[in-house]
């Protein structure tokens, strides 16, 4: 399958055009993103995946705002990323997008409640009681509100984390690799969250992972190798999925790009 270039429509969420990313200069300089076009569809769930260095995750980082990218064009929306100065861009990622990350990043001192509300505090914006108390529900932590992360597994702090990343109502979701510090069980359930959170309440959701029963979960997969969109797939599953990253495993790559970042 041929990707082909990706166009502004209502439908899509983030999108990025031309998008190129080189780390460092000169003999030293690593192309992460070598002319990626890749659109992500509102009100679904799309799996980013590549073999280890294709760029999955450089991909990510500079369609949500996280990093620049040395050429190219990034949108949340019809809103350019390029064009907003430092305060616009957080407020942006603040207001616009929530991320749920491997790690949780969770504040230690803070409940599972105030976790969940953080980013709408720090904006000074009330939200929603009802999609609060609604998403709350959905991630099954009504008896966690007032634990520590300390005090939750690592199941039930991703989600916190998923809530929180809901919380706000965001154009769309981004998740790196969600499920890399759980074990099979509490990574199904969040997955199954995220999977909820787009079919049930409307969300958009783009998730970097390596493991294909994780991908399986998405509704499209995208997938990197050597900094480039070499494929997408619709109603993946775990086998076709494993198979074609066979295939990228196998497919000569070139040594330009031996050092991209995952």
């Amino acid at each position: 399958m041929t990707p082909s270039a990706v166009t502004a429509d209502t439908r899509t969420a983030a999108r990025v055009v031309g998008a190129v990313k080189v780390y460092g200069t000169g003999d030293t300089a690593v192309r992460a993103l070598d002319g990626v076009d890749a659109g992500f569809t509102a009100g679904r769930f799309t799996a980013i995946m590549g073999p280890s260095g294709s760029g999955k995750s450089t991909l990510m980082h500079c369609a949500a705002g996280l990093d620049t990218l040395t050429s190219g064009s990034a949108f949340i929306g019809d809103t350019e990323l390029g064009t907003l100065d430092d305060r616009r861009l957080t407020r942006l990622r603040r207001d616009r997008v929530g991320f749920v990350f491997q790690a949780f990043n969770l504040v230690p001192t803070l409940t599972a409640a105030e976790n969940v509300t953080l980013p709408l505090d720090l904006a000074g914006r009330p939200g929603d009681p009802d999609w609060i108390e609604e998403i709350i529900d959905v991630v099954g932590l009504r008896d966690r509100l007032h634990h520590r992360p300390a005090e939750l597994s690592g199941g039930q702090q991703q989600r916190v984390a998923v809530a929180r990343a809901l919380a706000g109502r965001p154009d769309v979701v981004f998740a790196d690799e969600p499920t890399g510090n759980l074990d099979s069980r509490s990574g199904e359930e969040v997955l199954g969250l995220l999977g909820h959170a787009v079919r049930a309440l409307g969300g958009t959701v783009v998730m970097v992972t390596h493991d294909p029963v994780a991908a399986a979960h998405a509704d499209e997969v995208v997938f990197l190798a050597d900094g480039r969109l070499v494929d997408r797939m619709t109603a993946p599953s775990a086998g076709t999925v494993l198979d074609r990253m066979k295939h990228l495993d196998t497919e000569p790559h070139r040594t330009a790009h031996a050092g991209a970042r995952s």
